[in-house]
Parts: structure tokens; sequence; C-alpha cells
């Protein structure tokens, strides 16, 4: 018979859990004590629990398997709340040990005392506290079990004097249990799907992250129909490569020919997409929907035929039922508008930039031709989304991953570390921004201390960016969103990781390949033009009133220098606008 803290350790261990994001202490310590002595799980100690929570969520996400953080009392689990969240909102299995007060003191306005229950209610499928030996292991179960199926984190509260108190028997299970079923709509519904899809001419396909695992029957489907692919930012990677019959992604971050097929097409197939930005939805054609997750279905868009179904369960049924189509009209049309977008987007690229102010564009371009056919990408929410999103390319063996749902800052680096760990024979590279690797900058010591190779590229537009263009399509003159910020390459240096500086676009490939080639973290900043803008794919005219109002007011306030510069940094989007 041994502790609870012991049984909790073993439970991870069997449940396929190889480490713990947590910063020890307090309530934790039993717990800490016990990893020691099992030996095969370790124990990562992060600087924040936020970025353990992040790191948690990032090996989750792209192992597919379970993946543990822990806080100690109060403070402690409140940290992790962020970085839950996004878990959560990306659905990654994520088990969250919430170590807290002595049980008997609880409901007493104890030192560091919370309510977990209340605390963690948002962002979790599962959430208990377990304040009995008894309870425990059946809690501990049923949180594993429901961050597997569900999708998602779950919570359980352990009060520390419980972590110390010894085992005892249960009647049901401490087992974990993985059923893989089939999923797809009834034959009935595929084969309406198949009349739909026979006889309509021009189809448009809308991949999700769902539809992640179904590559090749989405590419079969498309052939079929001769029906070009749009995707998601989240579904990129899985969905873009080897696929003659993709246009690029839609949303905030897409490009025109995306949203041009979906809006001139007769019927818009969704498929494993929970897509929240509906001005870009199409409203006067059929639209179909595949989910796995039923009550999603129309919630975006007015959707006409609704079917539940795992992507590839549902695809695989359907191929045979679909004839072959000899007109590609429609296809070929929406191709040859693709392939003017991307010569567009060259535009950016060849116009590197100056001294300080190089191009973000070319920048990302370089990370595409530089970085390993199977490196994983972390990237930060704002600005340094929109450069992964447009120029990083899908090889069939990269994956990226950023905060695509909760939208938070400082997401990369600490996912960068989580990706490190779980896949060390991968290289990885963070997409940092200037403000949001400030706000978690002290996991760079954790980078250092676990000798992590992670690559952390730094936009310094010496601002908040994504903030700053947001302040001036709404007509705001930018306000509060620039930044005084450290030498990052020095302070790199000081944290025991190797630092470049590149502030010259000339040598900015050269200064790249060196810093990948070096056997250990780096951090390379960057000095990019902070006046860059990110055009949407559709660019609504109370947008261009907008920033023509911004520009307006920032010239009455004296600031005529700022107008300039990003007219001269964004002369290129002129022709998207034309």
């Amino acid at each position: 018979m041994g502790k609870i803290a012991d049984q909790l350790v073993q439970m991870l261990v069997n449940a396929g859990i190889k480490r713990i994001y947590a910063v020890t202490g307090d309530s934790l310590n039993e717990v800490n004590d016990a990893v020691r002595r099992e030996g095969s799980i370790q124990w990562i100690h992060v600087r924040h629990e936020e970025a353990g929570a992040y790191a948690a969520g990032a090996e989750a996400q792209l192992t597919g398997n379970i993946a543990c953080c822990a806080g100690s009392s109060g403070p402690g689990h409140v940290h992790l709340i962020n970085g839950l969240y996004d878990a959560h909102r990306s659905e990654a299995p994520v088990i969250a040990i919430a170590s807290t007060v002595a049980s008997f003191e609880y409901g007493t306005e104890y030192f560091q005392e919370t309510n977990t229950i209340k605390l963690f209610d948002d962002c979790s499928h599962y959430n208990q506290v377990a304040t009995t030996p008894k309870q425990f292991p059946r809690m501990m179960q049923a949180a594993i079990q429901a961050a597997l199926h569900r999708k998602g984190v779950a919570v359980v509260g352990l009060p520390g004097d419980v972590t110390s108190m010894d085992t005892e028997e249960i009647t049901s299970s401490t087992s974990n249990y993985n059923p893989v079923p089939v999923i797809r709509p009834s034959d009935e519904d595929i084969q309406k799907l198949a009349d739909l899809l026979n006889s309509h001419k021009k189809i448009t396909i809308f991949c999700g992250i769902g539809a992640g695992e179904a590559h090749d029957e989405v590419v079969a489907l498309s052939q079929k129909l001769h029906a070009p692919v749009a995707y998601s930012f989240r579904s990129k990677m899985l969905i873009q490569y080897d696929n003659p019959y993709e246009v690029g992604m839609t949303g905030l971050l897409g490009l025109p020919s995306a949203y041009h097929a979906m809006h001139e097409s007769e019927l818009l197939v969704l498929l494993g997409t929970d897509f929240p930005y509906t001005p870009f939805m199409p409203t006067d054609c059929k639209i179909v929907q595949v989910d796995i997750k039923p009550e999603r279905i129309g919630r975006r868009a007015k959707v006409e035929v609704g079917l539940n179904g795992d992507i590839k369960d549902t695809l695989t049924a359907l191929l045979p039922l679909i004839n072959q189509k000899e007109d590609d009209s429609f296809a070929k049309a929406q191709l040859e508008f693709y392939g003017e977008v991307k010569k567009n987007m060259k535009t950016y690229v060849e116009d590197k930039g100056r001294k300080d102010n190089i191009h973000p564009e070319y920048i990302a371009s370089l990370l595409d031709e530089i970085a390993a056919t199977d490196a994983i990408f972390t990237v930060d929410t704002g600005m340094s989304c929109v450069w992964g999103s447009r120029y990083i390319n899908a090889t069939g063996k990269r994956r990226m991953i950023g905060s695509f749902n909760h939208g938070s800052m400082a997401n990369a680096m600490p996912q960068a570390i989580g990706a490190a760990l779980a896949m060390p024979n991968r290289q990885v590279v963070a997409l940092c921004g200037d403000g949001g690797l400030s706000m978690l900058l002290g996991d760079l010591a954790t980078i250092t201390q676990y000798n992590l190779p992670i690559k952390i590229v730094v936009f310094n537009n010496r601002s908040l960016g994504m903030v700053k263009l947001e302040m001036e399509v709404a007509g705001l003159p930018d306000w509060q969103t620039d930044m005084m910020n450290p030498d990052f390459a020095m302070v790199a240096t000081a944290m025991g990781i190797k630092g470049f500086t590149i502030n010259d676009p000339d040598e900015a490939r050269h200064s790249l390949r060196e810093a990948f080639l070096y056997n250990g973290p780096a951090v390379i900043n960057i000095m990019t033009d902070p006046n860059a803008l990110a055009m949407p794919p559709k660019v609504e005219l109370s947008q261009v009133k907008g920033m023509a109002v911004s520009m307006t007011k920032l010239m009455l306030n004296g600031r005529m220098d700022e107008v300039i510069d990003t007219i001269k940094s964004n002369y290129k989007h002129f022709k998207d606008l034309i």
C-alpha cells in the first residue's frame, strides 16, 4: 500500500504520460517526490505555470496522446488558466493537477485557498476535487477518460494532505480505455449526400482540422468532383500538400482565392470545421456540413444538409457513390485565380525592405526555404500568425500550432518547449512577436535548463503590430502600441542561449542559415518593418475608410512621418485593392 501521490504517478504512467510541466511547491511536494522515486516520468520545471499549460497543450496536439501539467495551491494553479483555456479550445487532451490547501482548511478563507470547481469550470470537460483516498482514483480515471474522449482539459483538484494519505481499494476500474469506433452517417444519408454532389457542377470543399486525418480522401473527392479545396489555418499543414485542387486559406489570415472559390460555388461542402468567421461564408449557395460533433452544425452558416460523422469514415463510404465529373472549367478558373494570387504574394517577398525595416514576408519565405521538411512551427497570435500562415508551406511532414481558437499572446515559445520535449528528433521553430515573447520571457531559462534546440525567431517590429492594425482599420490613431524592447539577442546570451540579430535584409538568408545550423537553442532577433500590413482576403470599404481616417488623425497629431512610412511600406497592397 502506497500513498495517494504514488497512485497518481502510477495512473499517469499507465495513461502514457511522459512528463509533468509544473513549478513544485508546498501542496505539490509529495507528488514531486513520487515522480522522483518512480523514475519514468520527467518533471519539467517551467518558470511560469502558464508556460507549462501551453507546453502540455502543444504536446497533446502533436502526439494525440494525453499530456499533463500541474500547479500548486492558489496562485500556482491559477497561473495554469490561460494555457488550459487554449488547450481546451484546441481540443487537446490535457490533465491538470490542481493541488490545493489541506482539505480540513476548506471554507475558512485559508492562505492560498481557492475554489477550483468555480475556477476551472469554463475551461474543462471534467473538474472535480478529491478529498478522500477512495475518491481520488475514481476521479482520476474519469478525468483521463474525459480528456481523451471528449478532447479537452480535465482538472483534478488534490488537497496537499490527501497526497500523503494511504491508498484504499476501490471496486471500479483504474485502467484507461481507448476504443476507436467507426462514425459515419447512415447509408441513406450518405446516398443523399452523393446525389447532391453528383447533381451540382460548381462545388468547393472547405476543410477544417477535423479533416486533417482524411487528406487522401479529400484529394480523391476533389478530383472526382473537380472541386477546389480551401482550408482553415489549423488544417493547412495537413491538407495543403500533394493537393492539386487546393486554393489556399480563407478567414482573417487567408487569401482571396479561397474566398473567391467559396463564393463562386453552387454547393459548398464543409468538412470537419467550426470556422468562426461568418463574414467570410457565402450566403447564396447550398451548404453541406459534416462534423463529428452534430451540435456544431449550422452555427456558422445557413446549412441545408447537416451530417454527423468522422470525416475519414464518411468520405470512405461516400467515394464509391461519386461519379467522375468531366467538366473541370470551374476548378480551372479558381486555380488560375489562385496562380495570380500566389504571383502577387511573391511581390511582397521580392521587396526585402531596408536596414532595420526588413519586410516580414521576406523573412517568412526564407524560413519556409531553410526549415526542415518535417519542422514543427509554433506561431504567436498576431502578425507572426499572418506571415506564418501565408508563407510557410506544408510538406506532409510539417506541423504548425498556435493559439488559433483562444487567440492568446505569448503562446509560441512555451508551445515550442512542449514540441521539443515530445519530439526531440524534429526541428522546432517558434515564430514569436516581440510582444508575445516579452510576456513569458522567463521561460527562456527552461529552454536552457533542458537544452532544447529550439530556434526562436523574433519578428521585432517594436510594436503590438496586430493591435496597431486593428486600431487603424477602425479609424483610430494607434496609441500605446509601441514597445521599448530590450536587445533580445543579448537577453538570450545572458540566459545561456545563442543570440543572433538580423537588421540587414541582404544578410538575412546567410544569418538565418547560420542560426539554424547552430547545435542548440537560438534566439534570432529580426528587426522587421513596423508598418507592414496584413490584408484580409476581402477588404470592406469601411476598413479602407477607417484606415484613411486613422492616417488623417495621425497627420493632424503631427505624426506625418509615420503616415509616409506606412504608405511606403505597403504600396504593394494597392494592387490588391484595385
